[in-house]
């Protein structure tokens, strides 16, 4: 985790110091080395909320396009009294989780149903033949052209994207760049976003990085059009967020 209380203040990971967790307030030191990022851990590296994953660069990135207070959220079920800590969330009620590691289907549908208002943002880069086989079904006929702009109806989905996520009931967002700067390249530099299915078919949209941060930053959200039929409203968790004094 990015942040840990020390003095009941949200501090980030320093040399030699010690803090609390901000979901069960047990003791958390700071884990400060030169192979992984600065970041907190309980000790024995056994987490309160077994939803969460070592960070890595590609994490710690996306998080820092939003304000602190803003990231690493504790978001309690007020009927059930379970907690868990939200990649971000936003003023606007927006849970934004930042999936890079492997997520096992019921993990996923458990997230999706406690969160209900999120998006997923996925590290296209972490298994190599996920961008080529992209590439490949984008290049093919499996895409076809919409009236909307940049959304496209894709034929055959299971031969473009990774199994797990084409049964998510919300949006979820590929990035296939990564931690790379290749500025030549439109697909790595673009977000591809798969819709939830409508109908028994397959919609994605391609959006510029940029967009995707102001629209979360800023409302409405683009994410709030096009909404899925079959998943009906529900209100989001109570928030508690960190005080900064």
């Amino acid at each position: 985790m990015r942040f840990a209380l020390i003095e009941n203040n949200c501090a980030e990971a320093q040399p030699k110091q010690r803090g609390l967790c901000p979901r069960c307030r047990q003791p958390v030191i700071a884990k400060c080395g030169n192979k992984n990022i600065w970041h907190w851990a309980h000790p024995n590296n056994i987490s309160c909320d077994s939803w969460k994953e070592p960070e890595t660069e590609w994490h710690r990135n996306w998080k820092n396009n939003y304000p602190a207070d803003w990231q690493e959220i504790v978001l309690p079920d007020e009927q059930t009294g379970e907690k868990h800590i939200a990649d971000v969330c936003t003023i606007h009620n927006l849970v934004i989780e930042f999936q890079h590691s492997a997520i096992k289907p019921e993990e996923r549908i458990s997230r999706e149903k406690f969160y209900k208002n999120m998006l997923w943002v996925v590290d296209g880069t972490r298994l190599k033949r996920d961008y080529p086989r992209f590439c490949k079904g984008k290049d093919s006929l499996f895409f076809t052209k919409t009236n909307g702009d940049n959304v496209f109806i894709v034929e055959f989905p299971e031969k473009v994207f990774p199994s797990n996520w084409l049964e998510s009931s919300v949006r979820v967002f590929f990035d296939f760049l990564g931690l790379s700067t290749n500025e030549g390249d439109e697909i790595k530099n673009s977000l591809w976003c798969l819709f939830p299915k409508q109908k028994g078919r397959t919609f994605v949209e391609k959006i510029k990085r940029e967009d995707f941060i102001r629209m979360t930053l800023i409302p409405p959200f683009l994410f709030q059009r096009r909404p899925n039929p079959t998943q009906p409203k529900q209100p989001p968790p109570r928030i508690v967020r960190r005080r900064r004094l």
